[in-house]
């Protein structure tokens, strides 16, 4: 089982929560129609933390991401958050997708306080949506609708959406993954500011070694179908980091041998 590491670049208040996925295989179908997509996988997230998660494409991470947000039950193995296990869904648990998947007929502002208003508490509440929205730097486009927005100001709605309910635990499932180079650079700093800044904890999955090794404390790479953790590096680098450092240059070197990729590099 991979081992809790220490935080580095601790936030200010730590409001995050301690994950443990406990030998959880999972598998799609039954009989000879089955799919194994995850084989006897163990790791743990420390409150606070930011863990990514690298591996093939199909290899099961986002398949992961729904069994630790609840949306699936594993086939075997246990997930637990703090000291409870995980049965179902919960709103201290957010999981942002790829897609935005923003109501076109809504603006900003309504679509941001979605979950607000599925709790029955947006009346007392709805100052957090201009709160959240400040956080991501839309206060100005609240009345905007999401036809009127570049993809990465929809991508900080989505953010704002889930900062709205106050998670102790971010789960990315390749958010960036449809923004142009130089936006996704931009959001992938905004997104470290938003964790440092909160506190909670993060499950990202990624196919960009580079951008796993830019956000992350530890990255966790993942064998092809079904998955098994094949290595779990530590990245001991401070807070802001340099994309030129040599160090995530070695980094992603070792990321990239232990994907079967190093050869090309």
């Amino acid at each position: 089982m991979v081992a809790v590491v220490e935080r580095l670049a601790t936030p200010a208040a730590v409001a995050g929560v301690r994950i443990g996925v406990r030998r959880v295989s999972h598998v799609f179908g039954h009989g000879e129609q089955s799919l194994p997509v995850l084989d006897d996988v163990g790791l743990d997230v420390a409150p606070g933390e930011f863990v990514a998660l690298l591996g093939p494409s199909g290899c099961g991470k986002s398949t992961l991401l729904r069994l630790v947000a609840g949306l699936d039950a594993p086939t075997s193995g246990t997930i637990w958050q703090d000291d409870v296990q995980i049965v179902g869904p919960d709103p201290s648990r957010i999981v942002v997708f790829q897609d935005p998947t923003l109501y076109p007929w809504r603006r900003v502002w309504d679509n941001v306080a979605l979950g607000l208003q599925a709790r029955g508490v947006l009346k007392r509440e709805g100052r957090r949506v201009d709160a959240a929205l400040k956080k991501v730097g839309l206060e100005n486009f609240a009345r905007a609708f999401p036809h009127q927005l570049s993809g990465g100001m929809a991508q900080r709605v989505a953010l704002a959406r889930a900062l709205v309910n106050d998670p102790q635990l971010m789960i990315l499932d390749e958010p960036l993954g449809k923004l142009d180079s130089l936006t996704r650079l931009a959001m992938q700093s905004e997104l470290l500011e938003l964790w440092q800044r909160a506190g909670f904890s993060v499950l990202l999955v990624t196919h960009d070694v580079e951008e796993a090794l830019f956000l992350a404390q530890r990255v966790i790479v993942f064998s092809p179908r079904p998955a098994k953790i094949v290595a779990e590096l530590k990245v001991d680098l401070p807070y802001p980091r340099h994309r030129g450092d040599g160090r995530l240059t070695d980094l992603r070197h070792e990321t990239l041998r232990h994907l079967g990729l190093d050869a090309s590099w």
